[in-house]
C-alpha cells in the first residue's frame, strides 16, 4: 500500500471512530454489553493492523530519508538549485510529520481501546446455564457463543468485586484525538489531568538494566587493544569473570558504565495519557451534576455568584461597534466600566467601587472548592481503583492479563509507593455524600500495599487456593482498622469469605503446627 494511502486510510478509520459515539445505556443487560465489547474489540484489531502496516513502511523513524535533502552540493549552486531543493525537502518534512502524527494516533487509540476492553472484560462474565462454566466475554466470542458442552443458552452477571469505572469508556481517545481533548479540559480540568499524569509516572529506583565496562585486553601478538562490551544486568556480579573467560587473564578494566532503567507505574506514555483524560473528563462530569449542590452548601448567596459569572461573561464576549477592534486597551476600559455599572445597579460594590466582603468571601470559597475537591475528583478516583486492582488480584492475573490498566507494573517499590501516601479525604467525603460513587477513606495505603506484596512473596511456591478479592479485604481490615462490614459493602465480598482469607493470612504468617512450619520452610526456599 503507498505511503500516502496509507495515512489517508488511517485518517478515515479514526474519523470513523470519532463520530460514533460510546453510549453505556443499560450495559447492565448482555445484548448492550456484548455489541459495545465486540464493536471496540474489532476496532482494536483494525487499529493493530493499521500500526503494523506503518512500522513496516517505516512510520516509526519518518525522518531518516531527509538525511539524503539538505544544502550538501559540491561547488557553485544556483539561486534556483537551492530553491528547488529547499522546496522538496520541506515537501519531505511535511510528509514525514503526518506520518509520525499519524502513527502518534493510531497507538494512543489502541492503547484507549485496550483500556475500554479490560474495564469492560472486569465487569462482567457469562455462566453456562448447562454446565455452569464460567466464561470472560473474550473466551465468548472465541467460542462464538458457544459453551464445550456444546451449549448456547449463558447467563450474564455482574462481577460486582471485580476492579473497573466503565464509566470513563465515552470519555477515552480511542479515535487518538488526545491533544484535541486535553485543549478542551475545563481550568481544574487540566490541573487534575497533571496530577494524575505524575502520579501514573511515579518511577521506581532504577536498576541495572546492562553493564559496559571499557577494558584493555592482549590479542595474540601480545598487543594491547582498547574494546568496550555490553553485557545484560544478569551478569552485574560476575562481569569480570566473563570478559577474562573471553578476553584472557591480562584484561585490565579502565572504566565501567551501568545503564539503568526507571520504569514507571504505568509503563507508557499513550496509556498514561489516555487513562489520565478517561479519569479526568469523567470527573468533569460528575462535577457538573454535584458543583451546584455543594454551592449551595458553602455559598452564602448561590444566585448572587451566578449573576456574577453571567455579567463577566457577556461584557467579555461582547466588542462594541463603535470601538476599533484593534484598540485593545480602549475595548477593555470599555468592558471594565460596563461590569462595575451592572455591579453598581446590583449593589455588589462598596462606596470605594471595590467588591463587597461577603461577595469576595464567596468567590475566595469557591476557588478553594475547586482546588482541593474539583482538581482531586480524578486523582482520587484512579488512586483508589489502582489500590483496590493491586488488592484484589494475584501476581499471575496481573502479571498474564491486561487488565483495567495496560502495562501497570505487577508490584511496586518504595518509591512508586509515595503516591499512594496522598490523603483525599475531603474529596472521598463529598463524593459519597454529593454523588453515588462509595470509595473507603484509607490511611496509609502505601503501608497496606507494601504488607500485600510482602505477602504474595510469601505464599508465592504454595499451592494454596484463595479468593483474591476476598484476601485483598482481608489484608485491608487487618491493616486499616476499618471494620468488616463497611470493607464488605465496598468490595462486595461477603463477610465469612473474609474471615476464612483472615485465617489463611494468620495461618501462613505464624503457623502453629511443626508440619506447618514445615511447609512455610519449604515455599521460602
Amino acid at each position: 500500500m503507498e505511503e500516502s494511502v496509507l495515512v489517508i486510510k488511517a485518517e478515515k478509520y479514526l474519523k470513523e471512530i470519532s463520530n460514533d459515539d460510546i453510549s453505556l445505556d443499560d450495559i447492565d443487560e448482555f445484548e448492550n454489553f456484548k455489541n459495545l465489547y465486540f464493536k471496540l474489540d474489532d476496532r482494536l484489531e483494525t487499529l493493530k493492523q493499521l500500526k503494523k502496516d506503518m512500522e513496516v513502511q517505516g512510520y516509526s523513524t519518518p525522518f531518516t530519508s531527509l538525511n539524503k535533502y539538505g544544502n550538501k552540493s559540491i561547488g557553485e549552486v544556483s539561486l534556483e538549485e537551492v530553491s528547488e531543493n529547499s522546496r522538496h525537502n520541506q515537501m519531505f518534512r511535511n510528509k514525514a510529520n503526518a506520518k509520525k502524527n499519524i502513527l502518534d494516533r493510531v497507538k494512543s487509540a489502541i492503547d484507549s481501546h485496550q483500556i475500554a476492553i479490560g474495564h469492560l472484560e472486569q465487569f462482567g462474565y457469562l455462566k453456562c446455564n448447562s454446565c455452569y462454566k464460567k466464561y470472560s466475554i473474550s473466551e465468548y466470542k472465541q467460542l462464538k457463543g458457544k459453551c464445550r458442552c456444546k451449549s448456547e443458552s449463558f447467563s450474564f452477571k455482574i462481577s460486582r468485586e471485580n476492579t473497573y469505572r466503565i464509566g470513563i469508556i465515552p470519555y477515552l481517545p480511542l479515535s487518538g484525538n488526545y491533544r484535541v481533548l486535553m485543549a478542551e479540559l475545563s481550568k481544574y480540568g487540566r490541573n487534575a489531568f497533571k496530577k494524575v499524569i505524575n502520579a501514573l509516572k511515579q518511577e521506581r529506583t532504577g536498576h541495572v538494566k546492562t553493564i559496559s565496562p571499557l577494558f584493555r585486553y592482549k590479542d595474540k601478538n601480545n598487543r594491547w587493544l582498547r574494546k568496550r562490551v555490553t553485557f545484560d544486568s544478569e551478569f552485574v556480579e560476575n562481569y569480570e569473570e566473563e570478559l577474562r573467560k573471553t578476553y584472557g587473564k591480562n584484561v585490565r578494566i579502565e572504566k565501567l558504565e551501568f545503564h539503568r532503567t526507571r520504569p514507571a507505574i504505568i509503563d507508557d506514555k499513550h496509556a498514561r495519557t489516555a487513562l489520565a483524560l478517561g479519569y479526568v473528563r469523567y470527573g468533569e462530569k460528575i462535577i457538573d451534576s454535584i458543583r451546584d449542590d455543594i454551592f449551595k452548601r458553602q455559598l452564602t448567596d448561590f444566585k448572587r455568584i451566578n449573576n456574577y459569572d453571567l455579567i463577566i461573561h457577556k461584557y467579555n464576549n461582547y466588542t462594541p461597534n463603535f470601538i476599533d477592534e484593534f484598540d485593545v486597551s480602549e475595548i477593555e476600559n470599555w468592558r471594565e466600566n460596563k461590569i462595575k455599572e451592572e455591579f453598581r445597579k446590583l449593589k455588589y460594590l462598596d462606596r470605594y467601587d471595590e467588591l463587597n466582603r461577603s461577595l469576595k468571601r464567596d468567590l475566595k470559597t469557591r476557588e478553594t472548592i475547586e482546588r482541593t475537591i474539583f482538581e482531586n475528583v480524578a486523582p482520587a478516583l484512579i488512586s483508589w481503583d489502582i489500590f483496590r486492582y493491586y488488592l484484589t488480584t494475584s501476581v499471575s492475573n496481573r502479571r498474564i492479563m491486561t487488565g483495567p490498566f495496560p502495562y501497570i507494573r505487577v508490584e511496586l517499590d518504595r518509591q512508586q509507593r509515595k503516591v499512594f501516601q496522598i490523603a483525599y479525604s475531603g474529596v472521598i467525603d463529598i463524593l459519597n455524600q454529593f454523588s453515588d460513587i462509595r470509595i473507603l477513606d484509607v490511611d496509609e495505603k502505601d503501608l497496606i500495599l507494601y504488607e500485600k506484596f510482602k505477602f504474595e512473596k510469601l505464599m508465592q511456591n504454595s499451592r494454596i487456593k484463595v479468593n483474591h478479592p476476598a484476601l485483598g479485604a482481608a489484608h485491608l481490615h487487618l491493616n486499616s482498622g476499618i471494620d468488616l462490614e463497611t470493607i464488605s459493602n465496598a468490595f462486595y465480598v461477603n463477610e465469612s469469605k473474609i474471615k476464612k482469607e483472615i485465617k489463611n493470612i494468620d495461618n501462613i504468617k505464624n503457623p502453629k503446627s511443626d508440619k506447618s512450619k514445615r511447609f512455610l520452610e519449604l515455599i521460602k526456599k
